[in-house]
């Protein structure tokens, strides 16, 4: 009598336990479900989350983005030129004087005089030169140094004629990080470096970078840029010309993705390429639709974005033909979600194939 009430008490437990998944039907079906979602119109989901559902139609189709950078970023390309380079701390100078070879040598490095190897500029942006002492470099472009130099020799020598010219530039400096070949830090010539020379001597972007996805960070502000979306201004990063100090960052493909859920043939993030992405493009780098499973009447694609108090569904039926123009047509953006329902009978098979083991567990227990 004790062991029948206890495989009761078994049975009871298991079918208590059937009967509360029924109930819930998620805990015990695998994937996702849309839920009820409501044809068309705003509604605020439980998790506090208010949502706008559409249909995907030419008229809710979202407009291409368009380029349209921010204030500071204008004034950024705006600013930006070719400018004189000017000698800065650290970097070494060689000077000649014509017909007194003893004061002011050839730069060379097999010599006895000191300054044969070049005058390098301190610190505090002075060089020190014979015969007057020390003098202010830095700051100053080659030829205004060389005619204040001209100018303080002449007190000491008939026929200054000084020639002056940088052989090590070590003061000025950008650094590049990222998805880069070469990251580090680089000096900057005489020649003036512009946003895509300073990615080819980092070696050009890698395999994984995104290059419509980088930051420049100058004097402590980050300007947001993309090679594409320069191009789309009417632009160039060869307009941008690179400053001492500023620090380049490329970030990866990783950040620019789309991820897919669901009923597809293949289940991975498909990354926003530089001529970009459309919904008809994920459908096929996702290997289409699962044909055994899935709902191709349903078919969602989720759009957040922090910014807006309010998320976005558009949802599309791909069972007509005409649809796959639509998906054509929607471009994609990074971090969208493309989720694919099962159908009905799919569903049911789930709950069926969970309810099995237990069903077969409450037999055996029955039987003993």
């Amino acid at each position: 009598m004790r062991r029948l009430t206890k495989i009761s008490g078994v049975s009871a437990l298991l079918a208590a336990s059937l009967l509360t998944g029924c109930a819930t039907n998620s805990t015990i079906t695998s994937g996702l479900k849309s839920g009820d979602l409501p044809p068309y119109g705003a509604f605020k989901a439980e998790n506090g989350i208010e949502f706008v559902v559409q249909p995907l139609t030419l008229a809710t189709l979202p407009p291409k983005q368009a380029a349209t950078p921010n204030a500071s970023l204008t004034q950024l390309i705006r600013s930006s030129g070719r400018v004189d380079y000017k000698i800065t701390s650290g970097d070494i100078l060689s000077i000649v004087l014509s017909g007194y070879p003893d004061i002011a040598p050839p730069t060379t490095l097999n010599s006895s005089n000191p300054y044969a190897a070049g005058f390098p500029v301190d610190q505090q942006g002075f060089v020190q030169f014979p015969l007057i002492g020390r003098i202010k470099a830095s700051g100053l472009s080659v030829p205004q140094f060389t005619a204040n130099l001209q100018r303080q020799l002449q007190r000491y020598l008939k026929y200054s004629d000084p020639q002056v010219k940088i052989i090590d530039y070590r003061g000025n400096k950008f650094f590049i990080d990222g998805e880069v070949k070469q990251p580090g830090e680089f000096n900057m010539s005489d020649a003036p470096v512009t946003l895509y020379g300073a990615i080819s001597m980092a070696g050009g972007a890698m395999p994984t970078g995104d290059s419509d996805n980088i930051v420049l960070n100058r004097n402590g502000v980050n300007y947001n840029l993309g090679l594409q979306s320069l191009r789309k201004m009417g632009s160039s990063a060869n307009q941008i010309y690179i400053k001492n100090g500023d620090s380049i960052h490329v970030n990866s493909q990783s950040r620019n993705k789309v991820y897919v859920l669901g009923e597809f043939g293949k289940v991975e993030p498909v990354p926003i390429l530089e001529q970009g992405l459309s919904l008809a493009h994920v459908l096929g780098e996702s290997n289409g639709l699962n044909a055994s499973t899935a709902n191709a009447a349903k078919i969602y694609v989720v759009r957040d974005n922090p910014n807006y108090p309010q998320t976005n569904i558009y949802y599309v039926d791909m069972q007509n033909i005409t649809s796959f123009a639509l998906a054509n047509r929607f471009e994609m953006q990074p971090n969208d979600i493309v989720y694919v329902d099962p159908t009905g009978l799919t569903r049911w098979n789930r709950v069926i194939s969970a309810l099995v083991p237990s069903t077969s567990a409450i037999s055996i227990l029955s039987r003993l």
